[in-house]
């Protein structure tokens, strides 16, 4: 799974996402998706998302 398609995701999943503080490096933070941000089907830089922890 590539996080750019919207069905591939769901409430509840474990993901890794990187953070907008850490696109530069490429950092993963580990958490289970709250929200899902993008409403898109599809998007080419990922399907934005809302941790449980609140991270974007």
């Amino acid at each position: 799974m590539n996080g750019q398609n919207r069905a591939d995701i769901k409430v509840g999943a474990k993901v890794k996402i990187v953070l907008k503080a850490d696109q530069r490096t490429g950092k993963l933070t580990e958490g289970v998706v709250a929200r899902l941000l993008t409403n898109s089907s599809f998007h080419p830089h990922g399907i934005k998302v809302q941790l449980e922890e609140g991270q974007v």
